[in-house]
């Protein structure tokens, strides 16, 4: 995992050491050669130079895997197998990277709502202006508060970098195996250009979802609370606009809008667990209002290339997201002062809004060969609050959020680069704001007296990277990450008198430490990467569900796993490979500082192995053939009926590139038609006949694409 690069020209996962550089602009030779930059590093390193797993997923692979898969979360997983697989839902609950939550980035932009988890954080943008996704393994602090599973960086298209007009427009239709409300459009466009010194790119997204079918030819079990990609409509308007001041100078702009809204025209249908009978789907108008997310990013971006020998980047920006969950008459909800108890229905409406700005300033060479210098700091501003939406209430008070970080970062090379030392401190200076507030009424209409908090933590990190042979390398890393609880699931949750914020200790912040040690060996088609990580908390942050309502267990964590991968390539193109991840997880239930029970599967993912074969058929045809298989969990200490029973999908991914009449392409999503119970559905405790679902059956699309 270390340096995953797929050496093929379909379905390659290969990149551009120019961040600007167009698709179509890189040569078939330039597809062989291991250039790839993370910008997520924050000091956009190269690849083979970071001491820990590193993915880097190109567009190209993005699409071939959207065309078998619901969304771009979901179809990460395939590529990320210690990934817990999507649910298919307009969420992320429930999905962590190596047992962890992950923190989602938009151009090093944080998605992520930690102060009161929406779970919505992995949609905030169409795909289609997404030219590629870093993912950083393990919790490390590179971005701050939100990282103790890794880092989902979405990195958006560029502007070209030459005077040619880019426009391209994409239109694709899907099926679920042509059941009458079973089929779903998409349609995009983009253009280009740069004029001088100046370059930009515009471009918009619709798409419209209709039910998606399982494998017994049964509607799937719309979500009613979290929200479902189903029965959806999506839009998505994107700009990026840059100047080039002179050769190293440069400012960029960029905006971001995205809705994605359910359409509200059908109702679940409940289940049966005991029986094995999943919920399903029929057309009708649920109460209240539909589910949906909305989310503004700006930022404004500004780097000097060569400032004092070194390179300078500045960047501020701000995000606004709002996001309304599904209702019901839940427990939590009633309050006899408004209505009958056991009648009140309502629904809960989750708005962040957070501005910041990233410093950092990098020098080779300083003092002397070899020794780089990364210097910074971080600001955020955070405010977060949850209402409960037909009725007015305040279900978690205004919380202000508050970062600070200074770090610095050294790396020295030695032996002509064939061993890189690397280290560095971050200090966190965090404080948040919680007023006097009163809990709704199923928590006792409790007042709790507020405070200002504030944390300081030094975390630090360090790491190795050797490279005895042309294309063999060992690593080694030690990295700490940082994250708040979610101080709004334990605030609306008191119920006892006399509380204030200061007292509660759950408040306190999560610290991961992780450590990993991986080699790979890269060369002449061949990829190996293989990799073994630790994870520990001595306060973790573990959800139980109780009535209906999440409450925060603050216990002792121990996660460890084991990564592997393996890809052949030949100079044709043809080529086949493997993934495979396994996941220990395990907490302290009784206190004694000693872990004894499994992990959940709200908190752990299933063991999985995946494989896939692919290549050139004739002409401009090429295919790719995959699978997944996701292997039986028993979960001790916990209840039998939550274990999980593994099943494994297949996919088929054809694509035909034509000269006069654009690209076509066509994906099936499994294509046997499994029929199957998601890992949430099996896994999760707190799951109900209305929340037991199946996964999608055999679903077809086509697409096609133009640039003119």
């Amino acid at each position: 995992m270390h340096s995953p690069v797929v050496w093929a020209q379909d379905g390659g996962e290969t990149e551009s050491q120019n961040q600007n550089q167009r698709d179509d602009d890189v040569s078939p030779a330039d597809e062989f050669k291991p250039a790839i930059i993370v910008t997520a590093s924050r000091v956009n390193k190269p690849i083979s130079a970071i001491p820990n797993s590193v993915r880097v997923i190109d567009r190209e692979t993005i699409e071939q895997q959207l065309s078998v898969s619901t969304s771009l979360l979901d179809s990460l997983s395939f590529s990320i197998p210690s990934l817990t697989p999507g649910r298919q839902k307009m969420t992320s609950s429930s999905v962590t990277l190596r047992g962890r939550t992950p923190l989602y980035l938009l151009d090093n932009i944080p998605q992520s709502t930690p102060l009161r988890n929406g779970e919505r954080s992995g949609f905030t943008i169409d795909p289609a202006f997404v030219d590629r996704v870093e993912v950083i393994y393990g919790a490390n602090a590179i971005q701050g508060v939100g990282a103790t599973g890794g880092v989902i960086n979405y990195v958006t298209v560029a502007p070209p970098t030459s005077g040619d007009l880019l426009a391209k427009v994409s239109a694709e239709i899907s099926t679920d195996d042509f059941e009458d409300n079973g089929f779903h459009t998409r349609f995009t466009g983009l253009v280009g250009q740069k004029i001088g010194a100046v370059d930009f790119v515009v471009a918009g997204a619709y798409q419209k979802n209709d039910l998606y079918y399982d494998g017994n030819g049964n509607a799937v079990g719309v979500d009613p609370t979290q929200g479902d990609l189903a029965d959806t409509t999506s839009y998505n308007v994107f700009g990026k606009f840059g100047l080039d001041i002179d050769d190293s100078k440069r400012i960029e702009l960029t905006a971001n809008y995205f809705n994605l809204a359910g359409d509200g025209d059908y109702i679940r249908v409940d289940g049966d667990i005991v029986a094995g009978i999943p919920a399903t789907s029929a057309r009708g108008v649920p109460a209240g209002d539909p589910t949906y997310n909305e989310a503004v990013n700006v930022a404004l971006s500004y780097t000097d290339g060569d400032l004092f020998g070194g390179k300078l980047s500045l960047a501020g920006y701000y995000f606004d997201f709002y996001a309304l969950y599904g209702g019901d008459t839940f427990p939590v909800f009633q309050d006899v002062s408004i209505a009958p108890a056991g009648s009140l229905f309502d629904q809960s409406a989750l708005a962040s809004e957070k501005y910041g700005a990233k410093l950092t300033y990098v020098r080779e060479d300083t003092l002397w060969n070899g020794l780089q210098i990364a210097a910074g700091a971080d600001y955020l501003h955070d405010e977060t609050f949850q209402e409960l939406a037909q009725t007015g209430r305040l279900w978690v008070p205004l919380l202000k959020f508050q970062e600070f970080a200074p770090f610095v970062q050294l790396e020295q090379t030695f032996l002509n680069e064939a061993v890189r030392l690397s280290g560095g401190l971050r200090y966190e200076n965090v404080a948040l704001d919680v007023p006097d507030f009163t809990t709704i009424a199923s928590a006792g209409s409790t007042f709790v007296e507020g405070s200002s908090l504030t944390f300081d933590k030094l975390l630090g990190n360090a790491g190795i990277v050797v490279e005895p042979l042309e294309g063999l390398t060992f690593f080694s890393s030690y990295a700490q990450g940082f994250t708040m609880p979610d101080a709004g699931l334990v605030l609306r949750s008191v119920n006892t008198p006399g509380q204030t914020v200061a007292d509660l200790i759950d408040l306190q912040p999560v610290i991961a430490d992780n450590i990993e040690i991986g080699a790979g060996y890269h060369k002449d088609g061949l990829n190996l990467d293989a990799s073994y990580f630790w994870s520990n908390s001595d306060l973790g942050s573990r959800i139980q569900v109780v009535n209906g309502a999440g409450q925060i267990r603050r216990e002792r964590t121990e996660i460890s796993g084991f990564e592997f991968a393996a890809d052949y390539h030949f100079p044709s193109g043809f080529g086949f490979g493997a993934n495979f991840a396994k996941l220990y997880g395990r907490f302290d239930s009784d206190g004694d500082n000693i872990v004894d029970r499994d992990l959940d599967g709200r908190n752990i993912s299933p063991d999985r192995l995946n494989l896939f074969i692919e290549g050139p058929i004739a002409g401009g045809l090429s295919a790719r053939l995959q699978s997944s298989t996701f292997f039986d969990r028993t979960f001790e200490g916990g209840l039998p009926q939550n274990d999980f029973d593994g099943f494994t999908l297949v996919d088929l991914a054809l694509s035909y590139t034509g000269n006069d009449f654009g690209d076509f392409s066509l994906g099936v999503q499994n294509i046997l038609d499994k029929q199957y119970i998601t890992y949430y559905a099996q896994t999760v405790t707190f799951v109900n006949d209305s929340t037991y679902v199946s996964g999608r059956g055999r679903a077809f699309t086509l697409g096609w694409k133009y640039s003119f």
